[in-house]
């Protein structure tokens, strides 16, 4: 047992690992001499809230949930921003604001609000610009909204004004409502899931932006406008089943990059939608920019067919499971190890609450676990209340308290764990207080605030190794990177929670009409590509 009490941890990150230089430059080479009427060093502001909620957990994202950058440290975000990059020496940037969260309930309405009239208070103060970069997620649900990427964008531009060119990247899980695409100029998303290219997609609608502002074009704002090609495709399939790591999505987005190359295409980009909101907008899309409205608009219902005749197709990105199911293949004496159950239902980075004792319930309360010799890891509950009762009984004090479910009790109510508390660690930037209270063979982790276990540091820090542990269960979908690799098995346990993977059992109903798998026949949708300009 340790006590890490006393360690200083340093500062982690929840963006996802952004592609090696070498990768990015396939797509953002060195920017075009600026052309004659281009414009020379525009100036640039930055703004959004990116935030992933599903309407379906009880949890609500208030102030605690965001981090929020303004000035200096919003371009300290992007690091194709640092000093002395190419993009950073191509116009004045004025970085306003932005919150971002990791992904939860509903936002909070007033807070919101708050945020997006802060946005637009510093546009009319800091105004005017030449362009604009809008940094969204796409699935961000506000209590009392049906569309609130939608109503952001309209109040930018609003603010804005018509002749400011706006360029937006997104999350692939996003949606992408009308009102959306009507209100910006460039748009595009991750063709990544896991989104390894997180940062590269917002590399990417900055390069594309500074793109059509160096072009020979005059005083004529309209005509650096590319026109959009926007196919709505009725299928709303969870992220787990639309993995870029297999087939039928590896190929269908292996398209995109291809089409984004061609002449009279700015670029390509395919959104899944978002599975846990049940709004109108939740769907997939295509969207095709370009010059050659004939092109883009083909190439744009191509990618849409290729989408939408692949859905029965999509399967999950893992063999899936009952909790008891996957539990008995871990515990196979012949079960490789580390073994990994992904607790899907309650994943906090797909917006599920992240206080679900469902699973945790019945691993301390598996009789095969308490007589094998089997060593388990649960990550994690967040409970602020269990975390100062274990750190108040100290490393290697017993302990007897109820965790979890002071959110989301709608599988399980808390949990009793009766055990030892085998280590505590406080200073994360992230969950705060950290504590590992072991009961029997299972060590529960209990953090103070909401926090993703995505990487080997997220458990070494607290004094485990998941290479001694046999199975590790973390509440994520698909495992990112780092625990892909760390797993020698793995199955998705499809377990209750707000981002259930069980779609059908959720209860969906403000739906588009003869969205797939809600709505499963044969009829062949249109498929046909509305063109935008503004």
């Amino acid at each position: 047992m340790i006590s890490a009490s006393n360690t200083s941890l340093s500062t982690t990150t929840l963006s996802t690992t952004p592609l090696a230089p070498e990768q990015s430059e396939v797509w953002c080479p060195a920017l075009a001499p600026l052309q004659p009427g281009g414009l020379d060093r525009p100036r640039i502001g930055i703004a959004g809230i990116s935030i992933e909620s599903s309407t379906f957990s009880p949890h609500v994202s208030g102030t605690e949930a965001f981090t929020v950058r303004r000035g200096a440290v919003l371009t300290a975000y992007y690091p194709f921003l640092d000093a002395g990059k190419d993009l950073r020496k191509a116009a004045d940037w004025v970085p306003l604001m932005h919150a971002r969260s990791l992904p939860g309930g509903a936002v909070d309405a007033d807070l919101y609000a708050a945020f997006r009239d802060e946005i637009v208070e510093r546009i009319r103060r800091e105004g005017p610009f030449d362009a604009f970069y809008l940094d969204i997620h796409g699935a961000m649900s506000v209590q009392g909204m049906v569309d609130a990427e939608g109503d952001l964008a309209r109040h930018v531009r609003a603010a804005l004004g018509d002749d400011v060119l706006v360029s937006t990247s997104m999350d692939l899980h996003g949606n992408v409502s009308f009102e959306l695409l009507s209100a910006v100029d460039l748009i595009t998303c991750y063709r990544m899931a896991p989104h390894e290219d997180a940062m590269n997609t917002k590399e990417r609608a900055v390069f594309n932006l500074l793109t059509r502002l160096r072009a020979a074009t005059g005083a004529d704002v309209v005509a650096r406008r590319p026109a959009k090609a926007w196919v709505p495709v009725p299928v709303l399939l969870p992220g787990e089943k639309t993995s870029t790591r297999i087939e039928p999505a590896r190929s269908i987005y292996d398209e995109v990059p291809g089409v984004a190359a061609l002449d009279g295409v700015v670029d390509a980009a395919i959104w899944v939608g978002y599975a846990w909101a049940d709004e109108p907008r939740c769907q997939a899309y295509v969207v095709v920019t370009g010059d050659d409205e004939e092109l883009i608009v083909r190439e744009a219902e191509r990618l849409a067919r290729l989408y939408w005749d692949a859905r029965r197709d999509f399967s999950f990105v893992a063999e899936t499971a009952t909790l008891a199911d996957g539990l008995a293949a871990a515990l196979d004496p012949a079960a490789p190890r580390p073994y990994f159950l992904s607790d899907t239902g309650d994943n906090p980075t797909a917006g599920g609450a992240g206080d679900v004792t469902w699973t945790l319930a019945q691993l301390v309360a598996s009789a095969e676990l308490a007589a094998g010799p089997f060593r388990v890891v649960h990550a994690s509950i967040f409970d602020a209340g269990a975390v100062a009762a274990a750190a108040a009984a100290g490393v290697g004090g017993d302990i007897d308290v109820e965790a979890g479910a002071r959110v989301d009790a709608n599988a399980h109510g808390p949990v009793r764990l009766r055990g030892t508390v085998y280590s505590i660690t406080e200073g994360d930037p992230v969950a705060g207080t950290q504590a590992v209270v072991q009961v029997g063979n299972v060590f529960a982790i209990l953090t103070e605030r909401r926090k993703p276990f995505h990487h080997v540091a997220d458990f070494a820090q607290l004094g485990l190794d998941p290479a001694e542990f046999d199975i590790i269960v973390v509440k994520i979908g698909y495992l990112e990177p780092e625990l892909y690799d760390a797993a020698v098995g793995w199955k998705l346990a499809l377990t209750p929670g707000g981002v259930d993977q069980d779609l059908l059992r959720l209860g969906h109903s403000h739906l588009a009409e003869g969205v797939f798998p809600f709505a499963d026949t044969d009829a062949q949708p249109a498929l046909a590509a509305v063109v935008h300009r503004r």
